[in-house]
């Protein structure tokens, strides 16, 4: 399965990974017409825009096409300091031009349509495209179906912001508007998701804008969860930082959001009603759209892959997750065996200026599923501000790594 392990990985260790595997390897180019493979990827977030730039590095011969409908990729890492007002959206855009002097095709368009059978992809306007390999790097949707009295409409009054953007702007603008005394509440879902630990780094920064700005308001999280990743990280550093700021609702003590009414901003549990002054409201998710066109989606909602090639397992010739498959690609169209994976996964988090936490691990499959091979790297919950400070500057430079290994 699509799993968050991979989500968080550093994709800076492994696109040089699989640059290093795949350098002693002599790659022919056999495609049915007998010209250079044409791989597609679907999708220019972090995933597909690094595994189009991995594919081209390893063979430059390869035919690269990015499917990609917006000009300019607006990033999630980093946009809980956009709502906190402490970063400018700007700092989170990128362009694909560097891609594209590649030699990477990038094609503003969105998918609509994919034939399996005769390998082909259907774009908007019309056209199609043939491929010999497809990724799919389809990112997550949000399902608005999944909570009653939620849906797009109701995201103008509550906002998500869990897709960077006119979300992200809308809840700082929420922030911002909102009298001193305010509550904002965060509903937040049950697993699996996009980046599990994210709510509650928000729901750190938003308190560290209040604190400098509105210090009489406060931050409520309704969770659908009990136990939440680094809890003893992120509850000490509320007691340390905001302290009677932010109250967590876990599932067990009626947390579990159940209904909103945005006409009153309010959220409903399973134990009372709360209004809020700003409610970010995060929706379950699912794999994106295109996956689902795709066929390669199952009733999980998420998409179930050899962990080896990052094939489909319902799907031929199509592989899914984005940078992480690219050696797999290029060793399966070359007629290789593609050499086990061993990704690294690094998540960081940060809960106010200069003050951040860690967590990292290794992974590798392991009876068709990844698994944790070494112990995971967490940071030490009595650890000094010296390191947290510390750990702030990695997280900086780790979002500069990923970025321009991305997009250059």
């Amino acid at each position: 399965m699509l799993m968050d392990a991979l989500r968080l990985m550093t994709r800076r260790n492994v696109v040089r990974g699989i640059a290093a595997s795949a350098a002693s390897s002599v790659f022919p180019c056999p495609s049915r017409a007998q010209s250079a493979a044409h791989i597609i990827v679907v999708g220019g977030g972090f995933g597909g825009a690094s595994c189009a730039r991995a594919l081209k590095r390893i063979d430059p011969k390869l035919q690269v096409t990015l499917i990609e409908p917006n000009r300019t990729f607006t990033a999630c890492p980093f946009s809980n300091e956009v709502i906190a007002g402490l970063r400018e959206i700007e700092a989170q855009q990128f362009s694909y031009d560097r891609i594209i002097a590649e030699g990477v095709t990038v094609i503003a368009q969105a998918a609509v349509k994919i034939d399996p059978q005769s390998r082909t992809v259907g774009l908007a306007d019309g056209n199609s495209l043939t491929y010999d390999r497809l990724v799919l790097a389809p990112g997550i949707d949000l399902r608005f179906d999944a909570l009653p009295g939620y849906d797009e409409e109701a995201a103008a009054r509550m906002p998500h912001a869990w897709k960077a953007g006119e979300q992200t702007i809308l809840l700082r603008r929420q922030l911002e508007a909102m009298d001193d005394g305010g509550l904002v509440a965060l509903a937040v879902p049950a697993g699996p998701s996009r980046c599990p630990p994210a709510p509650y780094e928000r729901a750190s920064l938003i308190a560290h804008y209040l604190k400098t700005r509105k210090p009489r308001s406060k931050v409520l999280i309704l969770d659908a969860k009990d136990a939440i990743p680094q809890q003893r990280l992120f509850e000490n550093a509320w007691k340390e930082l905001y302290p009677g700021m932010i109250e967590r609702v876990s599932l067990s003590q009626g947390g579990r959001v159940t209904s909103v009414d945005p006409a009153t901003n309010t959220i409903v549990t399973d134990f009372g009603n709360y209004a809020a002054e700003v409610a970010n409201v995060i929706p379950p998710q699912q794999a994106g759209r295109i996956a689902g066109i795709a066929g390669a989606v199952d009733n999980t909602g998420w998409c179930p892959i050899d962990p080896v090639t990052f094939a489909s397992k319902l799907v031929p010739n199509i592989h899914i997750v984005g940078d992480a498959c690219a050696a797999a690609v290029a060793n399966l169209i070359s007629g290789a065996a593609p050499s086990t994976p061993k990704l690294l996964g690094a998540c960081y988090n940060t809960v106010a200026p200069g003050y951040a936490f860690s967590q990292s691990g290794i992974y590798q499959p392991k009876d068709g599923i990844f698994v944790e091979i070494e112990g995971s790297g967490t940071s030490p919950v009595d650890a000094p501000r010296e390191v947290r400070m510390r750990e702030a500057d990695n997280a900086q430079s780790w979002y500069k790594a990923i970025t321009v290994d991305a997009f250059g």
